[in-house]
């Protein structure tokens, strides 16, 4: 398992792209959240199998058709329990 932390920048509140980016999290199998930041960025907390994880952050770039996404920061997180919700919340 691995965990990843990602700022996603551009026109990303107010579009659908927590909801959407939970979907998709959700159905390949992903633990994790997604929540509005105050500067207008989406961060999201994404923890399963690497392939999975890959294929989340792959699609970040794109969100749902109303999203313009500028920017996806990428960075590791430790797996700690702490950091792993028992399924994919939207905050």
């Amino acid at each position: 398992m691995i965990c990843k932390r990602c700022f996603v920048a551009g026109r990303v509140q107010g579009v659908y792209y927590r909801a959407s980016t939970a979907q998709r999290a959700r159905a390949l199998g992903l633990r994790g959240l997604a929540r509005n930041l105050p500067d207008g960025r989406v961060e999201v907390l994404v923890c399963g199998e690497p392939a999975a994880v890959e294929a989340l952050l792959a699609w970040l770039w794109e969100g749902p058709s109303a999203a313009r996404v500028t920017a996806v920061e990428v960075m590791d997180l430790d797996c700690a329990p702490q950091h792993i919700a028992p399924e994919f919340l939207i905050a």
